[in-house]
């Protein structure tokens, strides 16, 4: 596994605790794209250098460490200007990953549909576009002879800017033939109830899909392990409904990719009752729960009925669960339905289906409300 460096800027006034927490989440991603991480670097300035990111001091410092552990690759933790990338490689002389660059890499590599591949490599060539100079080391050089468009001397980046541009109208074009096809699919959906799981990722959505559903759907201890979106028909009670687990959420998601995954998060939209999946055994879990909402706001799906279910307490003390039971938890509201669970431990599952049975009937006698005549409370 190759080794790594991470690198993070931080407000002079941030809080240790976050700062860290951050990290964790980095070095889990540098995990999660096979990489492994040797040493963290932490530098509190009151905002990144315009030039390097990290001051001068701090950058000659990074590049010894990597020389003598003989390490290629540095990660950082926010996202680098193409001025910032081009200035660090031509100091540090290394593989250089900003947090965008290194989630695009792994949706890539997870992507199984026609749908997610595409789209991950329209995001992947929309954020690489301003970024050339560092992606190709020959670019620096004159293309000679003749016969080149724009005459001799024509720099190779700009042909391969071109050659880019040729790529995202392409993908694009495919983009929208596939979400046509997915749009008549979802539009023969419209008699039937539609809950859809959301939660920032690696917060067990895929373990509790797998139970509800009772299919066998991927579930793995690693961030995004689902990055196509899944559809099972669900039945309870003679109340059946289409229950979907999408990919997860996660802060400073690149932007690009949320606009290329538009289309596939369209059965959060067009969801009636969303199943927002929480890790309360996490010390972040309520900023996790605000970076849904907002990703949800940015994808037009808030204001939906909404039954939060708060994943693994089997990781939690007795007095913490008691504690959380009876307090207000930031980032929800005081009528939204709350569901203690422990997907991995089966702890309380029977509570979580009733709660989605209810909602389900709510919503299914909406749509049939001739079929309530039928039915014995």
């Amino acid at each position: 596994m190759d080794k790594c460096v991470l690198v993070t800027v931080a407000d002079k006034g941030a809080d240790d605790n976050v700062i860290n927490e951050h990290l964790d989440e980095l070095a889990f991603l540098a995990s999660t794209a096979h990489i492994e991480t040797e040493k963290i670097f932490i530098q509190k300035l009151e905002k990144p250098d315009i030039r390097s990111f990290v001051g001068k001091g701090k950058l000659e410092e990074i590049k010894q460490y990597m020389i003598s552990r003989d390490i290629e690759i540095i990660i950082f933790d926010d996202d680098l200007s193409p001025s910032q990338l081009r200035n660090l490689e031509r100091e540090l002389k290394c593989k250089i990953y900003d947090r965008s660059l290194l989630i695009l890499d792994i949706f890539l590599e997870r992507a199984q549909t026609a749908q997610a591949k595409t789209q991950v490599e329209l995001a992947r060539y929309q954020y690489l576009m301003p970024r050339l100079t560092r992606m190709w080391t020959h670019l620096e050089r004159q293309r000679g002879g003749t016969g080149t468009r724009g005459g001799a001397g024509e720099k190779e980046i700009e042909t391969d800017r071109r050659n880019i541009r040729n790529q995202i109208t392409v993908l694009q074009k495919k983009l929208e033939k596939i979400e046509k096809q997915n749009a008549v699919q979802r539009k023969s959906r419209t008699g039937i109830v539609r809950m859809a799981l959301v939660g920032y990722t690696n917060v067990g959505k895929s373990t509790l899909m797998t139970m509800l559903s009772k299919s066998d759907v991927k579930a793995e201890d690693k961030l995004f392990a689902t990055v196509d979106s899944t559809v099972r028909k669900v039945v309870f009670e003679n109340i059946p409904f289409l229950l979907s687990d999408t990919v997860g959420f996660i802060r400073k998601l690149p932007h690009h990719l949320i606009e290329s995954f538009k289309s596939t998060l369209a059965e959060v939209k067009e969801a009636d009752v969303l199943i927002h999946v929480v890790d309360i055994s996490h010390p972040a879990y309520e900023d996790h729960i605000r970076v849904v909402k907002e990703t949800l706001k940015e994808l037009d799906a808030v204001d939906k009925p909404t039954i939060y279910v708060f994943n693994k307490i089997d990781l939690l003390e007795e007095e913490e669960m008691e504690d959380l039971q009876d307090r207000r938890i930031a980032n929800i509201e005081t009528d939204d339905k709350r569901v203690f669970v422990s997907a991995a431990s089966k702890i309380n599952i029977d509570e979580l289906r009733q709660a989605i049975l209810e909602a389900a009937k709510i919503r299914h006698y909406q749509i049939y409300p001739n079929s309530l005549s039928d039915v014995t409370w």
